[in-house]
């Protein structure tokens, strides 16, 4: 049974005993679990680009955008930031420590990941690799995300939508990265293999990386991890 608790996608986010009191007011255990989380998130974006079977949808939007104005592909990327962060005005979503703390480190992972980790040079390999940073992103948001310190402007949007709406954090996170995925190749961004599998995989990803985290920092004296089930209305996964 307590193998099935890990095993089970998480539907919302589960309250754990790192959580902080405000998204302000680390603890020294809630900043850790944020750096560690959020290398994890870095380190695995450093492999799906080490994989070369595609980008990230977020970054096939960006592409698009660059294709159609007159900016780079990063200055495009800090504009779709940007607008995410808007979005999260009418969802009462707030910033945090982890908010700022998310364009640093992963930033930071992603460049060390990049230099260190060598390439495959067989497609299984960078299939295995592509999948692997899918899965180290989803235990990555896991992690961060129950820090309750903030998350970054596209979990933001994502947490955003699952508190206003209750749909599951899979669904939210699956819809949107398809929506990004599309609108990104309607603009001629490039979309591989690799950008097709993050973008149907996150959202369980994620969904599991909750899951892990939930058990890892199961509160003291419940059967199974704490959750805000009485705040967030719960759907089928």
């Amino acid at each position: 049974m307590e193998v099935l608790g890990w095993l089970r996608p998480a539907r919302t986010v589960p309250i754990t005993r790192w959580r902080s009191v405000g998204r302000w007011s680390p603890t020294p255990r809630s900043f850790i679990v944020l750096l560690v989380g959020l290398y994890a998130f870095g380190t695995g974006e450093a492999l799906i680009v080490l994989g070369g079977l595609g980008v990230s949808p977020w970054t096939v939007l960006a592409q698009g955008l660059s294709m159609i104005l007159p900016v780079s592909i990063g200055m495009a990327t800090f504009m779709v930031s940007v607008v995410v962060l808007l979005l999260w005005v009418p969802l009462r979503e707030r910033p945090g420590l982890g908010t700022i703390a998310n364009a640093v480190v992963v930033a930071v992972a992603l460049q060390i990941g990049v230099a260190l980790i060598p390439a495959p040079g067989m497609w299984f390999g960078k299939l295995a690799l592509v999948l692997l940073g899918i899965a180290m992103i989803g235990l990555g948001s896991g992690l961060y995300l129950t820090t309750n310190l903030g998350p970054g402007p596209r979990d933001g949007w994502m947490t955003g939508l699952h508190t206003r709406f209750g749909w599951s954090v899979g669904r939210v996170r699956l819809g949107i990265e398809v929506s990004v995925l599309t609108v990104g190749w309607l603009l001629g961004g490039s979309v591989g293999l690799g950008t097709v599998l993050f973008a149907l995989l996150i959202g369980p990803s994620v969904a599991q990386g909750l899951a892990i985290a939930g058990a890892l920092g199961r509160v003291a004296g419940t059967e199974r991890p704490g959750t805000a089930e009485d705040e967030f209305p719960e759907l089928d996964a």
